[in-house]
């Protein structure tokens, strides 16, 4: 439910609030005081294109916040947390800036978010009905999404998905499988000389970087065993080398410890530096004793480190890419043997998806057809008493060539306005005023169906007034017995059944004019009322107005009861 709607430096609108409650909320106010710009900032919310045009004359920003109750409403909370939010205590306050460069920038419970977020958990939380256009109910895929829910087709429309998600994921793994087939077919020449060639070369993972340093070893034996023979001499085998200065200092330090015994831990260092210098001869020793001149040697691993190279430059860049190559070409090879028998196994289980995906279409088609003339008959019989005598609805439902994830079927509310006319789409209604009054109809049929807790009608009364006007008032208190249902309204049979009513004004403020919106008593009620009937000051006018009210059995009868009209 809608609690509260925030609107500042929009247009008109200086800095507005709307507290908004269960029920019916009526805004009324004279032409032009700025209502149907409040409905416009909601639009903002639900993700409509905004302008740096509709920023109030010397403001920098516009600003429109909303807050919703969603206590209850599991499926909205779980739609919030898929959409990343944060709720605390159910509630949900969405905000969205528009500044005079033309950004936009949006928040969800105080976290950045974009307006697509806005509009898709909008969409959810409020239906909005302008006075030329809908939200929802003009788009053929909400048709169909309203017939099947009206039906009670949502396990039917489920169990298509399925199928039809199964029967695609077969379809597309065919496709995918033939294709890879075919091309190893084109390519199995090339694929088999790949294979051989890097299977006979038996390439080993780090082998190039190993021949490389014992070639560079094979080609430097004589520089090699000079340099390590002198680092010999200078370690052990001359009465300057490091092992015997090593042991000089060692007795030395022995000395000096008996002076100073403070000096006694540096021996360890002295010993670990011995043991280092043994160490490295030792390992000088093995180190020559291994190097000797092989010019066969040579010959091999220069020949090997060409044939690598070779290879690397043709599969590489490294030797692990070569060996990886091999390895796919042989899998791709090995592919022929086994796609037939696979691409069987998928042919005759996709036949199976195809014909559980039609039996589930026809399920789903049968419960759209008699949810159709049940949906038809209801909204017919409604909108005579709401304005159009010869006003009928007509669901139609043609088949499909082929099946999609929603079914076979393609949904579309057709209208009549005249006798003699054919119908036409629900879009191509010429009226705004007939377009937002068959929506209502709608509304009241499928007020039991509708997950989308928050209704706004900006004029639905247009171009009505007398028994119509008491009919659609009718109409909406129905309505908002189990929806919260906003409605910009000039009938006072509407204003006189608001659970809140809400009057908006227009003053003129330091030269601007600055719409203000003020919640009204009981008594500022019965004056509002009688202005629409008239003259607010009339005792005529004021009495109607407050038995009117007392009729309709708006908050001054009662909280949102049904009056008698």
């Amino acid at each position: 439910m809608l609690s509260e709607l925030r609107v500042r430096d929009l247009a008109v609108i200086r800095d507005v609030s709307l507290p908004l409650g269960s029920g019916l909320n009526v805004l009324t106010g004279e032409t032009g005081a700025g209502k149907s710009m409040l409905v416009d900032a909601l639009s903002l919310l639900l993700g409509e294109r905004a302008s740096s045009d509709l920023i109030r004359p010397t403001a920098s920003k516009a600003i429109v916040e909303a807050a919703f109750d969603l206590n209850g409403m599991s499926r909205l909370t779980s739609l919030a947390a898929e959409a990343g939010v944060d709720l605390e205590d159910d509630r949900l306050i969405v905000r969205r800036e528009i500044n005079a460069e033309g950004r936009n920038r949006a928040w969800a419970n105080g976290s950045p978010t974009t307006v697509a977020t806005l509009a898709s958990m909008g969409g959810s939380l409020v239906d909005l009905h302008g006075q030329h256009e809908s939200q929802s109910l003009l788009k053929a895929a909400s048709q169909r999404d309203i017939l099947d829910a009206f039906g009670c087709a949502l396990a039917q429309r489920q169990a298509v998905q399925v199928a039809f998600q199964q029967a695609t994921d077969l379809r597309q793994e065919e496709h995918e499988l033939i294709q890879r087939r075919d091309d190893v077919r084109r390519r199995a020449d090339y694929l088999q000389h790949v294979g051989r060639e890097i299977a006979d070369a038996k390439p080993q993972a780090g082998e190039y970087e190993a021949l490389e340093l014992e070639s560079q070893r094979l080609n430097n034996v004589e520089a090699i065993t000079s340099d390590a023979e002198r680092i010999q001499l200078l370690l052990e085998n001359d009465d300057h080398a490091a092992s015997s200065a090593l042991a000089q200092a060692s007795r030395l330090l022995s000395h000096l410890e008996r002076i100073d015994s403070s000096v006694g831990r540096w021996q360890e260092l002295i010993d670990s530096a011995r043991a280092n210098v043994e160490e490295l001869s030792q390992l000088l020793r093995d180190y020559t004793s291994q190097i000797e001149l092989d010019p066969d040697r040579l010959a091999f691993v220069e020949r090997r480190r060409d044939l690598l190279y070779r290879l690397k430059q043709k599969y590489g860049p490294e030797i692990e890419d070569v060996i990886r190559t091999g390895v796919q070409a042989q899998e791709e090879l090995e592919l022929l043997d086994t796609a037939d028998l696979d691409l069987e196994r998928i042919s005759e289980a996709r036949m199976v998806a195809d014909r559980n995906l039609n039996d589930a279409c026809a399920a789903l088609t049968a419960k759209r057809n008699d949810a159709a003339a049940r949906l038809e008959q209801a909204v017919s019989a409604m909108l005579p008493g709401l304005g159009m005598e010869h006003g009928r609805l007509e669901v139609v439902i043609r088949p499909l060539d082929q099946a999609n994830s929603t079914g076979m079927d393609v949904v579309e509310f057709m209208v009549t306005m005249n006798p003699g006319m054919e119908p036409r789409p629900l879009a191509h209604v010429a009226s705004g005023g007939e377009l937002s009054r068959l929506m209502l109809a709608l509304k009241v049929v499928l007020a039991n169906h509708d997950a989308v807790p928050t209704l706004v009608f900006d004029e639905v009364d247009q171009g009505i007034g007398g028994e119509v006007a008491i009919k659609v008032s009718e109409a909406l208190a129905e309505v908002a017995k189990s929806r919260q249902v906003l409605i910009i309204t000039h009938l006072p049979q509407i204003a006189a059944r608001a659970t809140h009513h809400l009057r908006v004004d227009k003053p003129v403020q330091q030269g601007m004019p600055s719409t203000e919106v003020h919640l009204l008593s009981n008594e500022e009620r019965v004056v509002e009322i009688a202005r629409m009937l008239g003259d607010g000051e009339d005792p005529t006018a004021l009495k109607h107005a407050s038995e009117m009210i007392r009729r309709g059995l708006g908050r001054e009868g009662g909280e949102g009861g049904e009056g008698d009209g």
